[in-house]
């Protein structure tokens, strides 16, 4: 909506969101000056990112904790995860019908203790083993019961499949090692699931063959009814902080029109409505909105947050 702040005009957006960060990375104070007024942090040392989002001040942080994997998966041993990040689920010969609460169960409870309001499983084939599928059902099956929602990190042929069979909620990254076929895609739509972008992070603005396959595949979610999510891995590689335009301008080639972009940057998921700001605070972008969709990430992109008290509705 249009809106107007001492000396300019522009519009008045609600707070801007991005779904998939590492603050043991870029740092939890990277962010301070940025449009951002929620972030989403997805895997790192437990103890360290709860830290992080109890910090005051903006952006507001929810995260996952812990990257849940397989003994050796993905990624443990990578240079970038900090000790801590990776929490290797080791199930021994019947667990699964133990009295006391199994691997699945205590790993997930861990992660719950300490705040965390979704749970990330590795599912990276190509980088070494992952989870079995009736662990993985176990790690779903224990955060649903905590009304908490999975998302995975799915790399590698079958992956999504085995996620999207176990009722994984989310995918950190749109899938970009293999094309889903129509079917698969149509599942992960019925079951509600929503994918996290992160078009960028498969090219660094270079076309490549990741690239291609997750544009396809997220054009085609999208067009079928699928719940898309910003998020650009902040972290992962050389890009700006705060909203990335590269990203939203990936969003409009995957077919996404200005209100799908907005509305994938402005989900509430995984909190509640007001989780990015308590409602204090709104996104005011100056000037007037473009008159093509090709402008409108760059404009987007000049976004500011603003007290939502400063601005007057037009």
């Amino acid at each position: 909506m249009s809106a107007e702040r001492p000396g300019e005009t522009g519009t008045m957006l609600p707070p801007l969101i991005d779904h998939h960060v590492h603050l043991m990375i870029i740092g939890p104070d990277a962010l301070c000056d940025t449009a951002l007024a929620g972030v989403v942090d997805l895997g790192g040392p437990l103890d360290t990112i709860a830290s992080h989002a109890r910090r005051d001040g903006l952006p507001k942080v929810a995260f996952a904790g812990s990257f849940l994997t397989a003994p050796g998966g993905y990624p443990v041993g990578r240079a970038w995860a900090s000790p801590g990040s990776a929490r290797e689920i080791v199930v021994e010969a019947g667990d699964e019908r133990a009295a006391l609460p199994t691997a699945a169960e205590t790993a997930v409870a861990e992660q719950l203790a300490f705040g965390a309001s979704v749970i990330k499983v590795a599912l990276n084939r190509e980088a070494g083993p992952v989870l079995d599928a009736a662990t993985l059902a176990a790690v779903v099956a224990s955060a649903h019961a905590a009304g908490v929602p999975v998302v995975a990190h799915v790399e590698g042929e079958g992956m999504s499949r085995l996620a999207i069979d176990a009722g994984v909620d989310a995918f950190a990254h749109t899938p970009f090692t293999e094309r889903l076929d129509d079917d698969l895609v149509a599942r992960a739509v019925a079951a509600g699931q929503c994918w996290i972008s992160t078009l960028f992070v498969a090219g660094y603005g270079e076309p490549t063959p990741e690239t291609a396959i997750a544009l396809d595949n997220l054009g085609r979610f999208h067009a079928a009814g699928g719940r898309v999510l910003y998020g650009t891995d902040l972290g992962n590689g050389e890009q700006p902080l705060g909203v990335n335009p590269a990203e939203l301008a990936l969003l409009v080639r995957a077919g996404l029109g200005a209100s799908a972009v907005l509305d994938a940057l402005t989900d509430p998921w995984p909190g509640g409505p007001d989780e990015a700001g308590d409602g204090a605070v709104a996104t005011f972008v100056p000037g007037e909105p473009p008159a093509t969709l090709d402008e409108f990430p760059a404009w987007l992109a000049s976004a500011r947050l603003s007290p939502a008290e400063d601005l007057e509705q037009l």
